[in-house]
């Protein structure tokens, strides 16, 4: 419903001075050309606020122009990791003084939220296109392959690291945006070098590596821990063993133990 032209104070007055002559609503609305809700709505007003402008709003009146919210929604836009303190100042550069609080309240009235920044690994490019390669080749894949499939890979765990943690501004189900993770390489400080395995019924069992990781203590790590992880999740006939794509632990003699133990996986027939 469109809405409906606001009647000026001379017309609010002159129905008020009709009605204090002791004319009716519909004889008022008849001879200025209104409604008969309207000019009862008005007389109303005037009868308990002894006024005929509008009262004014409650709360506190809005801080930030137009412009302004679009400034600030802009910057957290480009740069979500922004802090309420760095909006206060832009904006006050800008020639707005306004509290984190009202930014703050502002930023959420705008659908944003303040969220701790989600740390995932940094990628190259390369690892992208590979990732998306494999996500494409088995999108149609059924649950019933995923479930036949162990998984491995090796992290390193940092045991003094910095674990501070970043905030961003951000929508809802936008966790995962490049814009509001945190990239994080394994490096610095004491650590330690774990392997593990897992799959759709649970997780293996863990190992952890010391020294150098090469082909011939990979192929060690799997026979320790690679079987009896399987017996163990029951994964019965025909299960997969699917590792990273590290060309030092996909070289041809880890492929040639694979098949020498029966374990179907990248590049084993």
């Amino acid at each position: 419903m469109a809405k409906t032209k606001e009647l000026s104070k001379d017309v609010r007055d002159k129905i008020v001075d009709l009605h204090k002559a002791g004319m009716g609503y519909k004889t008022i609305a008849k001879q200025l050309g209104e409604k008969v809700t309207t000019v009862g709505a008005i007389i109303r007003k005037w009868k308990k606020h002894k006024r005929t402008v509008n009262l004014p709003l409650p709360g506190a009146p809005c801080k930030f122009s137009p412009r302004g919210v679009a400034m600030i929604m802009r910057t957290v836009r480009n740069q979500p990791r922004t802090t309420l303190e760095d909006l206060v100042n832009d904006l006050k550069a800008a020639g707005t003084i306004v509290t984190k609080k009202t930014i703050g309240n502002t930023l959420r009235r705008e659908g944003l939220k303040s969220c701790s920044a989600r740390k995932v690994l940094l990628l190259k490019k390369a690892h992208i296109r590979a990732r998306l390669k494999f996500a494409n080749e088995h999108l149609n894949d059924s649950e019933e392959i995923w479930v036949k499939v162990l998984w491995s890979d090796e992290t390193k765990i940092e045991l003094f690291g910095i674990n501070s943690t970043r905030r961003v501004w951000r929508r809802r189900n936008a966790a995962y945006d490049p814009k509001n993770t945190i990239p994080t390489v394994k490096h610095g400080g004491e650590n330690i070098m774990l392997w593990g395995c897992f799959s759709a019924k649970g997780t293996g069992q863990l190992h952890r590596i010391k020294g150098t990781m090469d082909g011939a203590m990979y192929r060690q790590i799997l026979g320790e821990n690679l079987l009896p992880s399987a017996r163990a999740l029951k994964m019965g006939l025909g299960w997969v063993f699917q590792h990273d794509n590290d060309p030092k632990h996909t070289a041809k003699a880890t492929k040639e133990w694979l098949k020498k133990k029966h374990i179907k996986g990248p590049g084993v027939a």
